[in-house]
């Protein structure tokens, strides 16, 4: 079984967010019109350039930061992403100005913060403890 740990869970994290972020400026958005998803699903210009801050706040942190600070900043990622997506669910489709277009957006926020809090809890090392093979990193 992999056991993801907050250092990977930033990596992955930071990476997804960073491509998510610039795919939205010409393909998943910036307006619905110009999203692959139509108006089913797309970012806004404001919300890819929150995904490519965050993305590279979470690589620097994965590679600056000791396990410990790691682990709590993957906490704290985790219940805000769940809060965040509970709020749209049930208050608002907009929070802080972001605008969560549909369900599948509160739904992504409820499921990155539950990777976040799972990865948080991993008692899984932040280096390789093994050979190529051993999926812990």
């Amino acid at each position: 079984m992999i056991n993801l740990n907050p250092k990977q869970f930033l990596v992955w994290g930071g990476v997804i967010l960073v491509v998510v972020g610039v795919l939205g400026f010409f393909l998943i958005g910036p307006t619905a019109e110009q999203s692959i998803f139509g108006s089913g699903w797309w970012f806004d210009n404001a919300e890819n350039w929150t995904h490519i801050v965050i993305g590279v706040v979470a690589l620097l942190a994965a590679y600056t930061l000791p396990a410990a600070a790691q682990k709590t900043l993957a906490m704290v990622v985790g219940a805000v992403a769940v809060l965040i997506g509970l709020y749209s669910f049930i208050i608002s489709q907009s929070f802080l100005g972001a605008n969560l277009e549909n369900p599948a957006d509160s739904l992504l926020h409820v499921v990155v913060g539950a990777w976040a809090l799972y990865a948080s809890m991993s008692k899984g090392s932040s280096m390789p403890s093994g050979g190529m093979g051993n999926p812990q990193m």
